[in-house]
């Protein structure tokens, strides 16, 4: 921000109550310009001001459509201000009342907006005097001004609202903005911030589309905040499961890759599981920016190092957890010898941070650019499934991640509906008792339900595991009547042996499948049923979810509280329907009660 630009963000946050949106320089509407700051409240309106921090001897002369101006002794033309700011008032205000709930629907102003709308400039080093002596109330009409000497810290509250109503010329309507309103009028003017559906994952509809959606998802505000005010450095995201995590680092990427030129290195993105890795390689590719953002699981990241450096692979007869372990050391020990460089990437981001071993994130950390020294993890204990991530008595100073200071939690979960998240907390209520934790530690934390209602999950108990896949086949292939697309729905098993008996109740049906065994048996565009276990599940989600097995949970021998972590990833995957198998002698079926 320039001065002027900064004190009167100060006032409007002074002057103005709780219950008004502010944005400062950021793209707005389909043509995405960039007004110096928009202010949305559910009753006054929305307002667009522009802030010039010229002083009086910088304008040379002024008309209503042009403006002289010699701000370092060189005289140029430009815009009357008045006339960029309703340029982009107009080009929002347009685009809104394509949207027949925010207009009026009847009367003499049908198809207007609903509410007010409004522009004017903010002098910053110009006085009311001043103005008025020069005559530029001839090239801007004075109500649609506010000088230097009508925003000082003595002007008092009501004072200072008077000036920014008087800038209101078109009021239609007396009613106020509801909360779905609201999030309309954010969803197309800032498609940054909208929540798609996890088929087209992070990829905006067509604003040049005759048809707006009926239901217009959208960050809440807080993780707007967050996403526009992420910058360099190192920072921690703890959120919990569904609390739009990927989604943000889908939003952080875009934003680095923006910001990219022909000299600067990739953006990494790296996760653990490889389902996950394709899922935000394919957003990616479909933003158009898979050139400059590279995604994929830790493992072949490790394997791409190796082979790009010359370095030797792991012996190919090795047990598979001992030969992905020899193939980590060999990339550490490749750094630690310069054989293999640091510093590769303008930033790295890391998403399911929880699935990562410490000695991971000390060789990851070497990894980004200390120009940018650009880091961002995304975490949430509670999904810890995975052996080596159980001993967790570790700070992240300790592994080179220096976020004190820059850590966010995110404690709203908005995939799953209440009745969802309430059958997943069934099982993980006393996993998920919240810790705090100082900026340096690894909080557990628990979820709090965002309100969406849904159907309660559907619960089926049948004597064998067989007669349970034929019945979600039943259940799936009802779904897929009732309109769901084949991509939308995942079956979820504990074991592989399970997924096979999936794959051929579906196959018996001849319903469209694919089954997730191995590296390379996971395309997630494809418009079929996936089947694969609850580990590789973590970070996807889709509309419709069938847990199978549940009802042998946990296996003998199985330590209970990481089956209840496993459980917790599987029944939280399913955003709008979840169907639990519960049948046979296990513990978790049991506390089911009777079938519903």
């Amino acid at each position: 921000m320039t001065p002027g630009e900064r004190r009167l963000a100060e006032r409007l946050e002074q002057k103005l109550e709780d219950d008004y949106l502010l944005w400062y320089d950021v793209p707005i509407g389909p043509k995405q310009t960039h007004p110096d700051f928009v202010l949305l409240h559910p009753r006054r309106g929305l307002l667009i001001l522009e802030t010039k921090d010229w002083r009086l001897e910088t304008v040379q002369r002024a008309t209503r459509q042009m403006w002289e101006i010699a701000p370092d002794g060189q005289v140029k033309v430009v815009m009357n201000p008045l006339a960029q700011a309703r340029h982009c008032a107009i080009q929002v205000v347009n685009a809104l009342e394509r949207d027949p709930q925010l207009v009026q629907g009847l009367g003499p102003h049908q198809g207007k907006l609903a509410f007010p709308w409004g522009f004017g400039v903010v002098f910053t080093h110009i006085t009311r005097r001043q103005f008025e002596t020069a005559g530029l109330g001839e090239a801007i009409e004075p109500h649609l001004v506010i000088c230097s000497d009508e925003m000082t810290e003595a002007v008092d509250v009501e004072t200072f609202q008077q000036r920014l109503w008087n800038m209101f010329p078109h009021a239609f309507g007396n009613k106020a903005l509801s909360l779905p309103q609201i999030d309309r009028v954010r969803w197309i003017m800032f498609p940054d911030v909208r929540v798609p559906v996890q088929g087209a994952l992070f990829n905006a509809a067509d604003e040049a589309a005759p048809d707006l959606p009926s239901i217009m998802r959208v960050m809440d505000i807080q993780q707007e905040q967050l996403a526009r005010s992420l910058g360099d450095g190192h920072r921690v995201i703890h959120g919990v499961a569904g609390s739009g995590k990927t989604m943000l680092l889908g939003y952080r990427a875009e934003h680095l890759a923006r910001a990219q030129t022909a000299h600067t290195k990739p953006v990494l993105i790296l996760c653990y599981n490889e389902p996950l890795a394709k899922q935000l390689a394919q957003a990616m590719h479909t933003k158009g920016i898979a050139d400059r953002v590279h995604a994929v699981h830790f493992h072949k990241w490790c394997r791409d190092q190796l082979v790009a450096y010359g370095q030797e692979l792991p012996a190919q007869n090795l047990p598979r957890e001992h030969f992905f372990d020899d193939m980590v050391r060999r990339v550490i020990h490749g750094v630690e010898r310069r054989q293999i460089p640091g510093g590769q990437y303008m930033a790295v981001l890391i998403d399911e941070g929880h699935d990562f071993a410490p000695e991971w994130f000390k060789l990851i950390v070497q990894m980004v650019d200390p120009a940018t020294n650009s880091l961002l993890v995304l975490y949430d204990d509670a999904q810890s499934i995975y052996e080596r991530t159980k001993n967790r008595q570790f700070s992240f100073r300790s592994v080179g991640i220096q976020a004190q200071g820059r850590t966010t939690i995110l404690k709203i979960n908005y995939r799953n509906t209440r009745q969802i998240l309430e059958t997943a907390s069934l099982i993980a209520a006393d996993l998920l008792t919240a810790e705090d934790k100082d900026d340096d530690g690894v909080p557990l934390l628990k979820p709090v339900s965002c309100g969406r209602d849904g159907d309660a999950p559907l619960v089926i108990r049948l004597p064998t595991l067989r007669e349970e896949a034929q019945q979600v086949a039943e259940l799936l292939a009802s779904a897929h009547n009732e309109g769901h697309a084949w991509g939308d729905m995942a079956i979820l098993c504990r074991h592989w042996s399970e997924m096979d008996i999936c794959a051929n109740a579906l196959r018996q049906r001849r319903l469209p499948h694919q089954v997730r065994k191995g590296a390379g048996t996971f395309n997630p565009a494809a418009d079929c049923i996936k089947v694969m276990t609850m580990h590789v599940s973590k970070g996807l989600e889709f509309p419709v979810v069938a847990l199978v097995g549940v009802g042998h949970m946990p296996a003998a021998g199985a330590d209970e509280r990481d089956e209840a972590r496993l459980f917790y990833v599987g029944a939280t995957r399913a955003t709008q329907r979840l169907i639990v198998g519960v049948g046979g002698a296990g513990e978790f079926g049991g506390r089911f009660g009777s079938t519903q």
